[in-house]
């Protein structure tokens, strides 16, 4: 997910009446057990945002015509917390669980120990016509569909086109990273990028190594003894190389710099360049309707695919978002995955995007006149999500995630040829039991 989301305008009226009525607070997940017995009733443990998802499970059980009825229990906002909370109570085969909406990294580890109902065929034919591939690939675990992908999320390069303009940069063709660093110590301005020891770390550096041709994980495996890492190939120097070098263009607080405080330099201080989720411009614009942020600050943004590491080689911009998934242990499996596709309809997808700001999973969404409104760089974002790829997809992510996030921690210190091969190292330790992060 990462991205925080942020809405470019509120929920209607009857999406807010929904959100009270619907919404289970986070101290419900205190207990394990079972629901009501009500079969017709589904819980669905949603991520906070900004009421889209109450309002979808109101509208979708008003389509069910009794069928059915969904309520919404919220989780924790960080999405570890989530991860815990939640394999906590499956681990108990908590039979309250329906719905789900959870991170894609960390899908295979649940369908791995047995948390997920099965797709069905027919279900998983249907709820991936005409979606993204990177949405498709982050739903997928060992050749089957496990998930179905709801909203997908992507980074672009966004550009001061003043800046551009005057560096003689043409942004229509793709551009390198190290075309951006040199333009920016010509220019003086900064580049900014997720430097910050957090999840935003993990997700640029798999991005470099992924746009250089290579992987964080070349074969993944049940046993840790026979995962192979990528972290000392060619693509993972080149993409060592990039961390480094733009670290010399980051900015005095690039190794504490998430994507809200990229977002703050980029509106108000010396970055002129920046990858980053959309919500930056739902954020930019609501900042000129409170009158916090003056209108010619997002008349000068310009929009662009991720930025490459090779020259003649697409970028592989970062994948995010949020996938749907059915308890194992529900107790109306059927109803669930009846709901899921009545919440990721195409529909539904296009109000989330236009409200809550999260892109979608559907690429006919992107067409759709209303959502053009409000993001155009509808167009891009869809673009991006075709060759966006995910993050590591194993069973171990989260030890492998913060094995990268201490060693690639300061991009400053990155050390081509040598902090992968740490990296390395921290990581199989790290799997077989022999050290701790």
């Amino acid at each position: 997910m990462l991205a925080p989301s942020r809405a470019r305008r509120r929920p209607p009226r009857r999406g807010l009446a929904g959100t009270a009525a619907l919404l289970v607070t986070a101290g419900t997940l205190a207990g394990c057990g079972g629901g009501s017995g009500d079969a017709s009733t589904l819980t669905w443990y949603i991520n906070p945002d900004a009421g889209g998802q109450a309002e979808i499970a109101s509208r979708c059980t008003e389509e069910a015509g009794g069928a059915y009825t969904i309520e919404t229990a919220q989780l924790p906002r960080e999405s570890s917390q989530q991860r815990e909370q939640l394999i906590r109570r499956l681990a108990a085969g908590d039979a309250s669980i329906d719905l789900v909406s959870l991170d894609p990294p960390y899908i295979p580890e649940f369908a791995e120990a047995g948390f997920l109902a099965p797709v069905p065929d027919d279900v998983a034919d249907r709820v991936t016509e005409g979606v993204v591939q990177s949405a498709i690939d982050g739903s997928t675990w060992k050749d089957e569909l496990v998930a179905v992908p709801f909203w997908a999320n992507t980074q672009l390069l966004w550009f001061k086109k003043s800046v551009a303009e005057a560096a003689g940069l043409d942004m229509e063709q793709p551009v390198t990273w190290e075309q951006l660093v040199q333009v920016a110590e010509e220019q003086d301005t900064a580049i900014a990028a997720q430097g910050i020891r957090a999840e935003a770390l993990t997700v640029w550096v798999n991005a470099l190594i992924e746009s250089a041709g290579g992987s964080i994980i070349e074969r993944s495996a049940d046993n840790p003894e026979d995962v192979r890492l990528g972290l000392t190939s060619d693509a993972a120097v080149r993409a060592a190389e990039v961390m480094r070098n733009v670290s010399t263009v980051g900015g005095a607080a690039f190794s504490t710099a998430g994507e809200d405080a990229n977002v703050t330099d980029f509106e108000e201080g010396d970055a002129a360049f920046m990858v980053n989720w959309p919500f930056v411009w739902g954020r930019a614009l609501d900042a000129v309707e409170a009158g916090t942020l003056d209108p010619s600050v997002p008349e000068d943004y310009g929009w662009a695919l991720y930025p490459r590491v090779l020259e003649d080689e697409s970028s592989a911009p970062p994948y995010g978002g949020i996938n749907l998934v059915v308890g194992a242990f529900s107790a109306n499996v059927d109803a669930a995955y009846e709901a899921a596709e009545c919440i990721v309809s195409e529909e539904n997808q296009a109000y989330y995007f236009t409200t809550n700001g999260n892109p979608a999973s559907k690429a006919s969404v992107y067409d759709d006149p209303e959502v053009l409104e409000v993001f155009p760089q509808a167009p891009v974002i869809r673009e991006s999500l075709e060759q966006a790829a995910p993050r590591p997809q194993t069973v171990y992510y989260s030890e492998v995630s913060g094995a990268l996030q201490r060693v690639y921690h300061p991009a400053s210190s990155v050390e081509p040829g040598t902090t992968g091969e740490e990296a390395s190292e921290l990581i199989t330790a790290v799997l077989r039991g022999e050290q701790l992060l």
